[in-house]
């Protein structure tokens, strides 16, 4: 009982639009990492020409993002039923990866800059005005693309806009690490390096660490799964719900869940309820990509998995021993429909007829059936009902 969400944005309008904002972002690096690098080599600055890399390798995650962000918005297909979600997550991990890497090689050289003694010349004031325009562009690209981000419902697009974040708080360092050095405190240029370096390595492990967990399928929060069950337990019909299951595909998450009904309904009657379900839980999670719902005519949370039990005779095996048992009984013979109740590992049976036998009552007919079946023990509760049946 699955069905898939639609995206409350088109997705080409989605994709297109995260990679707008992608391309932007990864023109204004460009620029903004030649001019750190070129002023960094002229003056002489570590930590700007160190800030200038970390410009640079946000050209490769931008790279990841639109590449990420066109496969893995992708409709489901046959080979992939559940979508192309998990190509983000991979993305995310690549430049998680790229960001520590890079960040141990800024850090290592400042380092060995600072142990080796070189000499630090003062950067001069336009290597400071450079890093004053590098710091208001990757502070304007973070909230053009974060909000693009939010928009667009994209993980993957939020990281990088964190990453250009990141950026933005080591050109800090760098602004600080230049003006100490203006004024003859040239270390604090290569000790600012390496505080650019461990900003960036601790940006590459939370990407690390956010998409190993979805590629293990780490449950969504607390509270939003708190949610979830409460909005499937307000709708009518649902009498408890039980073993809720999410997981993250990208930008998106499935959910499966057991859905307590009443014991007796009709399975048409069930299902709808289920659908209820789904319908609400879609309206208030737009990420929502699959429902799976199970419905349980008994609450069995806790206990074994049914398929993991003795089971009980299905229909054809349950007539072929109830007329073996009764086929002396005239009700039995009589009968017009019947219907089975699975439920506390046992079979509750009605029996439909059109016209009791002569001189026999409901309660005499079936106390004569409950008697003829005293020796199949899955048998429950047993009525006879008199009318046209259930066809």
């Amino acid at each position: 009982m699955s069905a898939h969400a639609h995206a409350p944005l088109d997705r080409g309008a989605q994709t297109r639009e995260a990679h707008r904002v992608t391309l932007i972002g990864a023109a204004i690096d460009l620029a903004v990492g030649l001019l750190k690098l070129i002023t960094g080599f002229l003056v002489g600055s570590a930590a700007l020409i160190a800030d200038g890399i970390h410009s640079f390798s946000d050209l490769v995650t931008d790279g990841f993002v639109v590449a990420a962000t066109h496969y893995g918005r992708q409709e489901p297909d046959s080979d992939h039923p559940y979508g192309h979600g998990r190509i983000e997550t991979l993305a995310t991990l690549a430049l998680g990866s790229v960001l520590i890497f890079v960040a141990g090689g800024i850090a290592w050289a400042s380092l060995m800059r600072l142990l080796g003694g070189e000499p630090f010349a003062a950067p001069g004031l336009w290597a400071i005005g450079v890093a004053v325009v590098a710091l208001i562009a990757k502070e304007w690209i973070f909230r053009y693309t974060l909000r693009v981000a939010k928009r667009v419902k994209s993980r993957l697009l939020e990281a990088n806009a964190w990453h250009s974040r990141s950026d933005a708080l080591s050109t800090v360092a760098v602004l600080i690490g230049l003006v100490a050095a203006q004024f003859g405190a040239g270390w604090v240029d290569a000790v600012a390096a390496i505080l650019v370096g461990i900003m960036v390595g601790q940006v590459g492990w939370r990407l690390l660490w956010e998409s190993s967990r979805e590629l293990i399928d780490t449950a969504l929060p607390e509270a939003e799964r708190q949610q979830m069950q409460s909005i499937a337990e307000d709708v009518p019909g649902v009498h408890g719900v039980h073993d809720l299951r999410t997981r993250s595909l990208g930008s998106q998450f499935v959910l499966d869940l057991h859905i307590v009904v009443a014991p007796r309904l009709t399975v048409s009657e069930a299902h709808e309820i289920g659908n209820a379900v789904s319908r609400q839980l879609r309206n208030a999670f737009p990420n929502l990509a699959d429902v799976t719902f199970h419905i349980d005519p008994e609450d069995d949370e806790g206990e074994t998995e049914h398929s993991l039990r003795p089971g009980l005779p299905l229909r054809q095996d349950v007539e072929g021993m109830l007329d073996d048992a009764w086929h002396d009984c005239q009700v039995w013979q009589q009968r017009v429909a019947l219907d089975l109740h699975y439920l506390a590992e046992q079979i509750d049976i009605s029996v439909y007829v059109r016209h009791l036998p002569p001189n026999q009552s409901l309660e005499d007919a079936a106390r004569e059936l409950r008697e003829a079946s005293q020796e199949l023990a899955w048998v429950g509760r047993l009525r006879v009902w008199q009318g046209p049946g259930k066809g």
